[in-house]
């Protein structure tokens, strides 16, 4: 009898050893889970509840986002979403590192891609076996794809930009052909101004709308813009000697003759309400604008220009990629649970329908139907499907480059500096910080 109840008790021992392994909710092999997160089951069975810190770049669907967020715990009472937003005018990659100086590392976050993946790439999950990759269209897989070959990343959307316009503005100043070449584009601004209407809203004040986004433009419409960046960074190409940026400068002085307002002190969300009340007719911005311009104006009639560099007949073309991508933090103790809320957003109808309906983004992913997208975001998607799209290279350049090249047009649009310096100082931003 005695010997029974030993044994016994020995087998309770036991069972109570491998609850208590099991407890956390995950079997964990060389560091990686053995789940692809491929169900929608909530986490922490043991009624605990786990809170997940979502640190976010968009601003445009902050409040959706939130919605959203809402739905998922909803559907997951043991996981809590706790979101943050920081963009539009702030710098999102300083605050990015502020966080985890601080040791306030969230869980999920934003990553650019390309050689932002690079310098991030130490504190990033592999998601390459995640259920949703092989959904993702290959444009959507090129940013934070490893040299490794693995996959860190998940596409937030498809997004493109160049000048929007009011329709209802241009036929209002007679402009009846939406204009495709530089003296088109120049011709148009002349009829707004004759006719009252401030051509451009001329977001200068702020570094990624023109060190980025703008001057984008000369290195996307080279013949290979692959090739003229590794040039550069060999130093076999310089910026003065190229055509596709000598001819840069006219977009620049173009944009500046014809901006209401100081360009210089216009930010972001003054850029954008400017258009959206009707006081500019063209806005260089992307379909991520939509939700602030229609909130604004519910009717807004509007289109693209594409920002033309010259007069050939190839500048009809919007520069179209990946404006950035969900990541999980690696180190993150809740790793298992921001796959769920990732694996949701881009699975469940509820998510689906946020992506499309409520954020208007155009999905990164075939198993989503582009739907809800206002005026701006079907043209771009019309332009993806021509093939009538230029890269994003600001992703490939010098980490920091793109602030100093904004400082520098900066420095030449308040007449500090002349084309040819402004062309020396990109020259040596580049060769500083390549």
């Amino acid at each position: 009898m005695k010997k029974l109840l030993l044994v016994c008790l020995s087998m309770l021992f036991l069972v109570g050893m491998i609850v208590g392994c099991s407890s956390g909710g995950k079997l964990e092999t060389g560091g990686q889970s053995n789940s692809n997160s491929d169900t929608n089951t909530d986490s922490g069975d043991n009624g605990d509840v786990v809170t997940l810190n979502l640190f976010q770049f968009k601003v445009e669907i902050a409040d959706q986002l939130q919605e959203m967020i809402n739905e998922f715990e909803k559907e997951h009472p043991n996981i809590k979403v706790k979101l943050e937003s920081v963009g539009g005018g702030a710098d999102y990659g300083a605050a990015l590192k502020a966080k985890f100086a601080s040791g306030e590392e969230p869980d999920i976050f934003n990553n650019g891609g390309f050689k932002e993946l690079e310098l991030w790439k130490e504190h990033l999950a592999d998601l390459s076996n995640e259920p949703w990759v092989e959904h993702v269209l290959p444009i959507g897989k090129v940013p934070m794809t490893g040299e490794d070959g693995k996959l860190y990343g998940m596409p937030v959307n498809l997004e493109g930009y160049g000048f929007a316009y009011n329709k209802d503005l241009f036929k209002k100043a007679g402009i009846t052909e939406t204009p495709k070449t530089l003296s088109e584009l120049k011709e148009a601004a002349q009829k707004l101004e004759d006719a009252g209407i401030k051509a451009f809203s001329a977001g200068y004040g702020e570094w990624w709308v023109i060190g980025q986004h703008l001057l984008n433009i000369p290195f996307a419409q080279q013949e290979d813009p692959s090739a003229f960046i590794d040039g550069l960074y060999d130093g076999s190409v310089k910026f003065a000697d190229n055509e596709k940026f000598k001819q840069f400068k006219e977009v620049i002085d173009t944009e500046i003759k014809y901006a209401t307002g100081n360009p210089l002190t216009t930010d972001y969300n003054t850029q954008v309400t400017l258009f959206a009340s009707g006081e500019t007719a063209m806005l260089q911005q992307g379909n991520w604008t939509e939700n602030m311009i229609y909130e604004v104006n519910p009717e807004m009639n509007m289109g693209f220009i594409p920002i033309p560099l010259n007069d050939d007949a190839n500048q009809d073309v919007l520069p179209v990629g990946v404006p950035n991508n969900w990541v999980l933090n690696k180190n993150s103790e809740h790793l298992e649970e921001a796959k769920t809320f990732l694996n949701w957003m881009v699975s469940s109808e509820t998510g689906k329908r946020y992506i499309t309906e409520e954020f208007a983004f155009i999905p990164a992913f075939d198993n989503i139907e582009a739907s809800g997208l206002g005026d701006l975001g079907k043209e771009v998607l019309e332009y993806s499907k021509a093939e009538k799209t230029i890269p994003w290279t600001w992703f490939t350049w010098p980490d920091g480059a793109n602030k100093e090249f904004a400082a520098a047009i900066q420095e030449y649009a308040a007449g500090k500096i002349d084309y040819d310096t402004l062309l020396e100082k990109f020259q040596a931003t580049w060769d500083n910080l390549k």
